[in-house]
């Protein structure tokens, strides 16, 4: 073989490798818009489906104000930052609602009427069934961008994702949110 046969089948590999890692940020990328956009739906699904919690537990509970009120907040919080907000901002405000929501279903066990109420048990059902949809679609999510971002991260990757601005993406991490990890304590 002639060395310009050498030189044009070396820059072919070269093109071919620099296609396939650009090919494959890409993929990347739009797997973990995809799923965030999976997460963004059964937000709003919990978004929807919180007011009829609310409504139902405070025909029962109605001493129990603020709790309602921080529920409401919290929920509202949590579109605000959903509406352009930044993946983190939204994952503080997603782990505050869940520890909200958790004092409203620590306020409903106080009460039996609510705990036997047909309407009561199937939002609960309804939005446990979401809890776990938001769940799994987090985890899947999270290791999307952990796959994008250790692409970005490593070398000879790294060369292409710089090249052609890829950027790390934000987990969805809601492990600096005291509200939704610590366990809620009712007093009444």
């Amino acid at each position: 073989m002639t060395p310009t046969i050498i030189i044009v089948i070396i820059l072919a590999i070269i093109i071919l490798w620099i296609v396939g890692s650009y090919n494959r940020l890409v993929r990347l990328v739009n797997q973990a818009k995809e799923a965030w956009a999976d997460i963004e739906v059964q937000l709003k699904r919990r978004y929807d489906l919180i007011p009829n919690l609310v409504a139902t537990v405070k025909g029962y509970a109605t001493h129990e104000s603020t709790a309602f009120e921080k529920v409401t907040a919290a929920r509202a919080a949590a579109i605000g930052a959903s509406s352009g907000g930044s993946i983190d901002a939204q994952a503080k405000a997603e782990g505050e609602l869940s520890g909200t929501l958790k004092s409203l279903f620590a306020i409903a066990e106080a009460y039996p009427d609510l705990k036997a109420n047909t309407n009561f048990l199937e939002l609960q059902r309804e939005l446990s069934d979401t809890e776990n949809k938001i769940q799994a679609s987090r985890r899947f999510y999270n290791g999307t961008v952990r796959d994008l971002n250790i692409s970005i991260e490593s070398f000879p990757s790294n060369v292409i994702a710089k090249s052609f601005n890829f950027v790390p993406m934000s987990l969805f991490d809601i492990a600096d949110n005291d509200a939704a990890q610590n366990p809620v304590e009712v007093k009444f």
